[in-house]
C-alpha cells in the first residue's frame, strides 16, 4: 500500500458513514422475514477500516454463509445508528441485535470485562484463546456478559499492539508524565496511573485530535490498522512494545433474547462462524502488520522506537498493582475472573519463554538462513 493509498483509505472510511436517518430507519425494520432472521449489527469502526472494520463485515458475512442464509447480518458502521461507545447498550437494550467491538470500551460496566480483551503485561493472543477454550475463560466470559443480557464470542485478535504514536521522543518516566494520550481500557488505566492524561476517542477522531495538538500521543492497534488512519503524517515516533495490550481480542455480543430464540443448530452455526473467523482474523493481523510497518518506515520516515526500560518497569509495577486490586475486588465474579486469568498466565509464562521466546531468540542469532 503506497503513501497515497494510505491517505485515500483514510478519507474513504472516514467519509463512508452515509445518511444517519436512512440507517436508523433500516435498524427499525422487522428482524424476521419469511422464516429468515435478519440481525442488525452495530460496530465501533468506520466502515471498511483495515483490520477491525473489515473484520466486522467478515463476521457478518460468515454468519450468513455458515447458516445457509437463514441468518443474515446487516452491518451499520460507527455513527450510522449509534455512536461507537453506545454499541454495547444498544445490543443490551435490544435496539440492535449484535455488535462488533472490543471489551476495552465496556469496562465501565464492570472491570472484569477488560480481561476478555487484554490486560497489561498479560496473555498473548494465542494464550488468550487457549484460556477461553481450555482454561475456563469462556464460562466466565459468558457469566459476566449475561449480567447485561449479552452473549459474547471472541472473533479474532490483533496480536501485540504498539504503544503508539508520539509527537516527540520519550526518553524517561518524566517525559511520559503529563502527556495527553489517546488510549482506552485497562491499559489506559495503567497509563493514567503512570501520569498521562488519558483521552478516549473512536478511531475516526484520532487523526484530527493528534493533528490539532489536542492530544500529544495516540495508540490504536498496530501498523496494519494504524496506517490508514494517517497518524504517521503528524507523529513519526512509533513506540513498541505495546505492553498495555499484549493482545487485543475482538468480539461480537449478541442480544441474549435473540440468542436464546435460536434453535440449537443455528446456535452451533454461529459459534462455528465466530471460531473460524477468529483464526482467520488473528493470522491476518500477523501477516499484514510487518508489511505495513516496512512501508511506514521506508516511505514515510516513521521511526520505530523501543520504550525505555525504566518506563516499562514502571508500567509493569502499576499493572501488578492493578491485578492485585482486581483479585481483592468486592465483586466475587471479578475476583474469579482475575484469579483465573492470572493463574493461566503464571502457568504459561515459563513455558512460553522456553518455547516461543526461546525460538525467537534463536532466530535472532547471527546465523545464515533464508
Amino acid at each position: 500500500m503506497t503513501g497515497k493509498g494510505f491517505d485515500m483509505d483514510r478519507r474513504s472510511f472516514i467519509h463512508s458513514a452515509g445518511a444517519g436517518a436512512a440507517a436508523a430507519a433500516a435498524l427499525a425494520t422487522p428482524a424476521l422475514s419469511q422464516g429468515r432472521i435478519e440481525w442488525r449489527m452495530v460496530t465501533l469502526w468506520p466502515r471498511n477500516l483495515p483490520g477491525p472494520g473489515v473484520a466486522a463485515q467478515r463476521v457478518a458475512d460468515r454468519i450468513g454463509a455458515v447458516t445457509g442464509g437463514r441468518i443474515t447480518v446487516r452491518l451499520f458502521a460507527a455513527g450510522e445508528v449509534v455512536p461507537a461507545a453506545g454499541a454495547f447498550d444498544a445490543v443490551a437494550a435490544g435496539t440492535a441485535d449484535l455488535y462488533h467491538g472490543v471489551p476495552a470500551f465496556w469496562i465501565s460496566k464492570s472491570p472484569g470485562i477488560g480481561f476478555f480483551g487484554s490486560f497489561p503485561f498479560g496473555l498473548t493472543a494465542y494464550e488468550q484463546q487457549a484460556w477461553l477454550m481450555h482454561g475456563g475463560g469462556q464460562a466466565l466470559y459468558d457469566e459476566i456478559y449475561a449480567r447485561f443480557g449479552v452473549k459474547p464470542f471472541n472473533t479474532g485478535n490483533s496480536g501485540p499492539q504498539w504503544m503508539g504514536w508520539f509527537r516527540r521522543e520519550i526518553r524517561s518516566v518524566d517525559d511520559f508524565r503529563g502527556l495527553r494520550f489517546r488510549t482506552a481500557g485497562l491499559g489506559g488505566e495503567m497509563f493514567r496511573r503512570a501520569g498521562a492524561s488519558v483521552v478516549t476517542l473512536p478511531a475516526g477522531e484520532i487523526f484530527q485530535a493528534l493533528q490539532s495538538g489536542a492530544i500529544d500521543a495516540a495508540e490504536f492497534v498496530g501498523p496494519f490498522s494504524d496506517a490508514p488512519l494517517g497518524l504517521h503524517q503528524v507523529a513519526k515516533n512509533y513506540y513498541y512494545p505495546g505492553v498495555q495490550e499484549p493482545s487485543s481480542a475482538e468480539e461480537i455480543g449478541i442480544n441474549m433474547a435473540r440468542w436464546n430464540a435460536l434453535p440449537d443448530d443455528l446456535k452451533a452455526a454461529v459459534r462455528f462462524a465466530c471460531m473460524s473467523v477468529a483464526e482467520e482474523i488473528t493470522t491476518e493481523y500477523d501477516a499484514r502488520h510487518p508489511i505495513a510497518l516496512a512501508e511506514l518506515v521506508s516511505r514515510h520516515q516513521v521511526v520505530p522506537r523501543e520504550v525505555p526500560r525504566d518506563l516499562l518497569i514502571a508500567f509493569g509495577n502499576i499493572a501488578g498493582e492493578m491485578l492485585a486490586e482486581f483479585r481483592a475486588h468486592q465483586d466475587p465474579l471479578v475476583r474469579r475472573i482475575a484469579d483465573s486469568y492470572a493463574a493461566f498466565r503464571n502457568r504459561s509464562q515459563a513455558y512460553m519463554m522456553q518455547s516461543y521466546a526461546g525460538n525467537m531468540n534463536a532466530r535472532a542469532l547471527p546465523i545464515r538462513w533464508g
